[in-house]
């Protein structure tokens, strides 16, 4: 298994940690404590997720009905970490945090990067997957208690590899840009 599968699982899943997803930091500071309260009936949000490498954090951002960012870690129904990233993913936002189902669109990401390969010249290659990522019933706190909805994500990868490992298929990741873009609809009550 590529090295870049386990980093970009990671690095897309495993979000900030524990620590991110309990006290939201953005830029290393603490994320501010909002206490706007969600819209009334819901709408259209935009959501995107961004890291640069292969270590543990991942900033996400919100847009439309919902105007949030903060920090994502990938857990299991009753709230501790998930190594393997088969479960949930807790958005740690400033105003409250929910979840979201990422573990069939993880499994996608996982089977694309069985047919990965990488231009043998450059080393470098791009994996992209697109799936549905539903808001996970009674997740929701703070200004997202009561959040229902679903999104539909697309997580694409970019990747860097060594070229001494790149012929043997050991991969050795140098350098890596991971997105998850989408759009969905929520509603609150």
């Amino acid at each position: 298994m590529s090295v870049l599968i386990i980093a970009a699982c990671g690095v897309l899943l495993t979000g900030g940690g524990v620590a991110a997803a309990t006290n939201a930091r953005v830029g290393g500071a603490p994320a501010a404590r909002g206490t706007g309260a969600a819209p009334a009936t819901g709408g259209a949000v935009r959501f995107t997720a961004y890291t640069n490498d292969d270590l543990p954090g991942a900033t996400v951002v919100l847009t439309g009905v919902i105007g949030d960012f903060g920090a994502a870690v990938s857990v299991l129904p009753n709230g501790t970490i998930d190594p393997e990233h088969t479960s949930e993913l807790n958005l740690a936002l400033t105003k409250g945090s929910f979840r979201i189902l990422i573990g069939p669109l993880h499994a996608k990401l996982v089977q694309a990067f069985t047919h990965f390969k990488p231009n043998p010249r450059t080393c470098s290659g791009h994996v992209a997957v697109t799936g549905a990522a539903p808001v996970v019933a009674g997740s929701g706190t703070g200004a997202y208690k009561g959040i229902s909805g679903n999104f539909k994500l697309a997580i694409t990868v970019n990747e860097v590899d060594g070229q001494s490992s790149c012929h043997n298929g050991a991969s050795v990741l140098l350098a890596q840009a991971l997105f998850i873009a989408g759009s969905g609809t929520v509603s609150f009550g």
